[in-house]
């Protein structure tokens, strides 16, 4: 029988408590860690020193995080942004679908291409609530469809955010004692993902496909400093800064294949920046102070997350768990994959990003696998799968916060009810089984 008094079971479920009651996640994680420590039999002195010891096994991927957020800010702060939208504005015409897939699409490049996240959506989306609601289109659907966009191709495409992402499934696994190369995580992945593109045409053509009125426009309620007039010819012409934030992208780009470092990459590509005069070098601390207010929380979650996930490998306790868990499963692979996703779901659900969940879940994923007799393939699809499936419903994930930021730019788009259920409804209950179907064919 499971044990339910397990060091890993309690700690986890002090987790998600805390996470669900919107205690903040650092906070959280630290606690579920000291639950770890002390009931797994060290000291509170030991726990933390182990929490501090295993701060650095995320720490390339926090440092990726800030200058990612450092070049997204660049980018945001350059013409290029605007040009972008302004070049795709002909593709968001025609049948409404049309325009969600184009919406979904342009989404997907914020991850990889042009690595700016969610620093996009403020840009785009205000202008255009007006034409939605001429087209009469349901922002529940638009909200799902930049979900899709903020997720699907990190989990799949090695590059920007995928190359993180992709990069901490393989280093947490290889932490646990199972080997995978980097090349192979998108071939593990292409069944989750595939379960979530099922899920966005759903929403599109069946679900979000029925007119919705929404009341006048009211004055939009986003940064000023954001705001922009879509007539406007100086939008077109091309700047030294523009031409200098391209090629730094493009060097980004490049040194990512080249050497599969997202740091090397999107340092030099800051750095680019800076030497052509896109950025003035007197402008690095403002624009570095906001890189690190966009993504610097979330780096700061990965750091805590592997020195959480210290804590359990240090108690001993995962042997148990695994043990008794063995034990309660028997030979059923099915059995076990679905207990996987459902941890999964819970533990995302609560910390709220999918990146600082990877640690947490690898600690506890990787030795079940292995007794249970999961290859690697199988095992790196479960913890991308579990990773991502609360990712896409979570009220403090960016994957929801970040289309609510556009779509309520008016004050009539409602974050829980409007982003995060839908997102939930179309993505979580596909990705579940899409985890599941990967995990028992791979």
């Amino acid at each position: 029988m499971l044990e339910l008094l397990n060091p890993v079971v309690l700690s986890v479920l002090v987790l998600v408590v805390l996470s669900l009651s919107r205690v903040n996640v650092i906070i959280a994680l630290l606690l579920a860690a000291v639950v770890a420590g002390l009931t797994g039999g060290l000291s509170i002195e030991e726990t933390f020193g182990v929490v501090i010891d295993g701060l650095g096994g995320q720490g390339e991927t926090a440092l990726s995080y800030i200058l990612l957020g450092t070049l997204a800010v660049m980018v945001a702060r350059s013409g290029l942004t605007r040009k972008l939208i302004r070049g795709v504005m002909p593709l968001l015409r025609g049948p409404r679908a049309a325009v969600l897939f184009a919406i979904a699409g342009l989404a997907c490049f914020s991850q990889n291409l042009v690595p700016v996240h969610v620093a996009f959506i403020p840009i785009l989306i205000p202008p255009l609530l007006a034409a939605f609601d001429k087209m009469k289109i349901d922002r529940r659907g638009v909200a799902v469809a930049l979900t899709f966009g903020l997720k699907a191709p990190y989990l799949i495409v090695p590059l920007g955010f995928g190359l993180i992402f992709q990069g901490i499934i393989v280093d947490a696994m290889e932490e646990n004692g199972m080997e995978i190369s980097l090349g192979q995580i998108p071939l593990a992945m292409a069944i989750p993902v595939a379960a979530m593109a099922v899920g966005l045409c759903i929403a599109i053509l069946v679900t979000y496909r029925k007119d919705r009125e929404y009341l006048d426009p009211k004055p939009l309620a986003h940064d000023a400093s954001t705001s922009w007039d879509m007539t406007d010819a100086n939008d077109l012409k091309w700047r030294r800064g523009d031409y200098a934030v391209l090629i730094g992208l493009a060097v980004t780009l490049v040194l990512q294949v080249m050497f599969q470092s997202l740091v090397m990459a999107a340092l030099a590509g800051v750095l680019v920046i800076f030497v052509l005069r896109g950025e003035r070098w007197t402008d690095g601390d403002p624009i570095v102070d906001r890189g690190v207010g966009m993504m610097g929380t979330i780096a700061f979650i990965m750091l805590v997350a592997s020195g959480y996930a210290s804590v359990l490998n240090e108690t001993g306790a995962v042997d148990s768990l695994v043990a008794s868990a063995s034990e309660f499963i028997g030979d059923s692979k099915l059995l076990a994959a679905v207990i996987m996703m459902l941890v999964g779901l819970l533990v995302t659900m609560g910390i709220g990003t999918s990146f600082g969940t990877v640690p947490v879940l690898a600690a506890i994923f990787v030795p079940l696998a292995a007794a249970v007799g999961f290859t690697p393939l199988a095992t790196a699809a479960l913890i991308g799968a579990a990773g991502a499936i609360g990712d896409a419903g979570a009220p403090a994930s960016d994957s929801t916060l970040g289309p609510t930021s556009g779509l309520n730019a008016d004050g009539q788009h409602h974050h829980i009810w409007d982003t995060c259920v839908p997102s939930f409804l179309h993505y979580n209950v596909l990705l579940f089984i899409g985890g599941v179907t990967a995990a028992m064919v791979l």
